[in-house]
């Protein structure tokens, strides 16, 4: 199949050719395979994908006929690496906002003696920074994570996140197959359900950096997929605390 490398990189593409000849050179330095997939990119992403893979037989590319969503992207994904036997599923973005460098950092947490199941490279905890934001979407960002822990009660700084290395230990403990979300909530629904299944999570300081090429997928109706799912989720929560506290 591929290399004998235990870590697979999962990276979801539309339309991102140009950036893919950007980030895999340096990707590439790293002991790890690489799984491309892509939904139907008419700009030859997968192309790209599979021109760079002349070396040694380290990337994949799992080509979807249509765009399906950010989610499924990343469940196919998942389910890739676990029936090929992978031990660490890293998933980051393909347009250059996540630092091969930071991911160094990442992987050092994730030593055969650790007990951390999940890494998440944080942009909101000490340390971690953006840059090339509009202050706008700085403050979306951070307004979300903040009403994110509010609601669902979860530890975790940056909930949003897109740049993590999971276990597999842990994905097979979760309930991947009640994951529903499909846009940027995917990420918190996944924390969420993590955390649930009792994963050690460690955030690491990263430095995010927006998209020089194309166009950000981030839309309205992204944002609000994200707050009514957290909302509902917070609400029910709330209820289920209320009504399993012994009557007084």
């Amino acid at each position: 199949m591929m290399s004998n490398s235990r870590t697979l990189v999962i990276i979801p593409t539309f339309n991102e050719a140009e950036n893919l000849n950007r980030i895999m050179p340096d990707l590439l330095h790293l002991p790890v395979d690489i799984l491309i997939v892509d939904d139907n990119s008419n700009d030859g992403t997968a192309q790209v994908a599979m021109k760079l893979n002349t070396f040694d037989n380290r990337i994949t590319v799992l080509s979807r006929p249509e765009k399906l969503g950010l989610g499924s992207a990343y469940l196919a994904g998942y389910a890739f690496a676990l029936n090929a036997g992978y031990e660490l599923i890293i998933q980051m973005d393909a347009d250059g906002s996540h630092r091969v460098e930071d991911l160094h950092a990442m992987m050092s947490a994730l030593e055969p003696d650790s007990e951390i199941d999940l890494v998440i490279g944080s942009r909101w905890v000490k340390g971690g920074a953006v840059k090339n934001w509009a202050k706008n979407r700085e403050v979306l960002s951070r307004v979300a994570n903040r009403y994110s822990r509010f609601m669902l009660g979860l530890g975790v700084k940056d909930v949003t996140a897109g740049f993590r290395i999971y276990r597999a230990s842990l994905l097979r403990r979760m309930n991947l197959q009640g994951i529903s979300s499909q846009g940027y909530s995917f990420q918190i629904e996944m924390t969420r359900e993590a955390v649930s299944s009792g994963a050690h999570i460690q955030e690491i300081p990263i430095t995010f950096i927006e998209r020089e090429i194309g166009t950000s997928k981030m839309s309205s109706a992204i944002v609000r997929e994200a707050m009514i799912k957290v909302t509902t989720w917070g609400f029910s929560r709330i209820v289920k605390k209320f009504t399993s506290s012994p009557s007084r």
